[in-house]
């Protein structure tokens, strides 16, 4: 009798120590996922970025030739 006890005593820790290591491993996959997940989050934004410098930067390309296609039709009309 004394055995059968201590076989269900051994099954209940195992069982016990089975769902702890699910749980804890449920919990690794999960900080995992979410480290993951910033780091989409951030590569997304530093693209946005480089993104918008590089249009900034065309904007100012932009701006540059139609301040010189102006400047160049107002020397041409005062020299005239």
């Amino acid at each position: 009798m004394q055995a059968i006890k201590e076989k269900i005593g051994e099954m209940s820790s195992m069982r016990k120590a089975k769902s702890e290591a699910r749980a804890e491993e449920k919990e690794e996959i999960e900080k995992a996922e979410a480290r993951k997940n910033i780091a989409k989050e951030v590569r997304k934004a530093k693209e946005a970025e480089a993104a918008m410098d590089m249009h900034v930067a065309k904007a100012g390309e932009v701006a540059n030739n139609e301040i010189a296609k102006h400047a160049s039709h107002s020397r041409q009309h005062h020299s005239s």
